[in-house]
């Protein structure tokens, strides 16, 4: 049985654990669940939000979780940025600006690299073009994610970062690092932080590209859940998860019945 070989659990947040301001049904009490059993890692491409924004949320929503069990691509895409000393030009939300307050490039700063992630209201024309003179001038282009939408707070679907990126890349030539899913060195992070290997922990995820395609990609066992971005047409994709279940809270019950 698949259940055996598991060890430890990795779970996308948004749209398995909760969508907009609602937990899915079930889905605190099946996250206690399986923490009794697997070691755990909450992980996400939301690069909207800082991980401590993240975590809050999650308390309101009545899941009792802690910041060392959540890593996001925008935590990985500050870690990148700041292991190679990179001054940086971001097209960032105001919260996320803060957290990369270290790492951003005054006026008198050379920019060594451009970081977009979900910019929300910062996306507009003056900012991308600021964004495009500075990689024509020689900065790194980077991607905290390239998902192409996400289920937003009002039920949904919202364009992804994957738009602005790929407008810049048209832009420049240039081909972005994409540091979040479905990059395998971004899942191989997180395996290493469980000191674990890949085929030993279980993918949990409700997208079909990023969160499935990518873990299988990187040797990752993997479980699609029906919540969230889920379309049923996701059920016909050359992509073929291990397990298919209806919600996190099924998950649970398959896992441990």
């Amino acid at each position: 049985m698949l259940r055996k070989e598991i060890k430890a659990i990795m779970t996308d947040i948004g749209g398995v654990l909760y969508v907009g301001s609602e937990p899915i049904e079930g889905a605190p009490e099946a996250l206690k669940i399986l923490r009794s059993r697997y070691p755990l890692r909450l992980i996400s491409n939301t690069t909207r939000s800082t991980p401590f924004q993240i975590v809050k949320h999650l308390q309101k929503l009545g899941f009792a979780v802690d910041e060392s069990e959540i890593y996001t691509a925008l935590a990985a895409t500050r870690d990148y940025v700041s292991s190679r000393g990179y001054k940086a030009y971001t097209l960032l939300t105001d919260e996320a600006n803060a957290y990369f307050s270290e790492l951003l490039s005054n006026n008198n700063d050379h920019v060594d690299c451009v970081v977009v992630a979900d910019a929300h209201q910062n996306f507009h024309f003056e900012s991308m073009n600021q964004a495009f003179r500075h990689l024509e001038e020689g900065a790194e282009l980077i991607g905290a994610a390239k998902s192409r939408y996400f289920k937003d707070s009002d039920g949904k679907l919202t364009i992804g970062t994957g738009s602005w990126i790929a407008a810049l890349e048209f832009a420049t030539g240039k081909e972005a690092t994409i540091i979040g899913k479905p990059s395998a060195s971004f899942f191989h992070l997180v395996a290493d932080s469980l000191g674990m290997k890949p085929h030993e922990i279980l993918m949990v995820g409700d997208d079909i590209v990023s969160d499935i395609g990518g873990a299988q990609q990187a040797g990752f066992k993997t479980a699609l859940v029906k919540t969230g971005k889920f379309k049923e047409s996701d059920l016909m994709s050359e992509i073929k998860p291990d397990i298919i279940c209806d919600s996190f809270a099924d998950l649970a019950r398959q896992l441990l019945s």
